[in-house]
């Protein structure tokens, strides 16, 4: 199955719209998505949301109808998103996600479809969908690939990723995937961009995946907003520097609030009915992340969901 740029833009047109205003989750991907944003796009970053707390801006506040949401899966239909979890439930989705673009919405995938999931990061199907290039540097394809462990994917789970470089067609993967594909690669991640990373404290968690050739273990960032500013600009500034985006003006935040994040078995939520589930209990976003596991968060000090009327 091939997934067209014309279509998506056709049914989600804010996404080629100049100067939106968006929050992004309070990771290393998020922060790329954003630089990426306000390079080509001109959009003004003015939250932060890490699927249990939500950091916003007076910005924020002012446009509160038309925030888009990156990096995200948002319920509130007012809430424009594009994010790359799995959201369906044996085929059935709320409705709050009509107003999101979310690859494994658009090919149909459900939690029955795990092997098929969508590999890749939000900014590759960003870089995708407007089809734009980045430089040809190992730094760069570093930065890019780091994302949700994308280069790791790619190793472990290669048939899945080339099914999807097909259904995203019409771009130029190879100057992605072949020059970082290979060991000396791997060797540069290992000697000189890990250690980077981790001397600026660009890491705070470690996965599961584990590399072909040296057995580099997968390695992510979750930020706090409250006291992380320092890594947020640094971070920034090293995507300015090898990947040429200019970076966004990182908002003023005038307000936390603090949801409560939870997890449950998907069979209960099966047995109840995943839309009349999200209904009844407020919920405000969820991933499906395994076959067996719902996360979800909700916010329940307010009768209704934040920042939305």
């Amino acid at each position: 199955m091939e997934i067209r740029r014309s279509k998506i833009i056709n049914r989600f047109p804010w996404l080629k719209q100049k100067n939106c205003k968006y929050i992004i989750s309070s990771s290393y991907e998020g922060l790329i998505c954003s630089s990426f944003l306000n390079h080509f796009l001109d959009w003004k970053l003015v939250g932060y949301y890490d699927l249990e707390k939500l950091w916003i801006s007076e910005e924020a506040k002012k446009n509160k109808k038309n925030i888009i949401w990156v990096d995200l899966n948002i319920l509130p239909i007012q809430g424009r998103a594009i994010g790359g979890h799995i959201v369906a439930l044996d085929n059935e989705i709320p409705g709050g996600f009509k107003s999101s673009c979310n690859p494994n919405i658009l090919v149909r995938l459900s939690s029955n479809d795990f092997k098929y999931k969508y590999p890749f990061s939000t900014i590759m199907f960003l870089l995708w969908l407007h089809n734009k290039k980045i430089l040809d540097s190992d730094e760069s394809r570093f930065a890019l690939l780091h994302a949700d462990d994308t280069w790791l994917k790619y190793q472990k789970y290669n048939s899945n990723c080339k099914l999807w470089i097909n259904t995203l067609n019409d771009y130029n993967w190879g100057s992605i995937f072949d020059k970082a594909n290979n060991k000396s690669f791997e060797k540069k991640i290992s000697t000189k961009y890990y250690p980077y990373f981790q001397s600026k404290n660009f890491f705070n968690q470690k996965g599961k995946i584990k590399s072909q050739f040296y057995s580099i273990i997968s390695k992510q960032l979750w930020f706090n907003p409250d006291w992380d500013e320092d890594i947020i600009l640094n971070i920034l500034s090293y995507f300015a520097k090898n990947l040429e985006w200019t970076p966004p003006v990182i908002p003023t935040i005038s307000d936390r609030i603090d949801g409560l994040k939870s997890k449950m078995d998907l069979k209960e939520i099966k047995a109840e009915g995943i839309s009349n589930f999200v209904k009844t209990n407020k919920v405000f976003s969820y991933a499906i992340p395994s076959k067996k596991t719902f996360s979800y968060t909700v916010f329940n000090k307010m009768n209704q969901n934040p920042i939305y009327e």
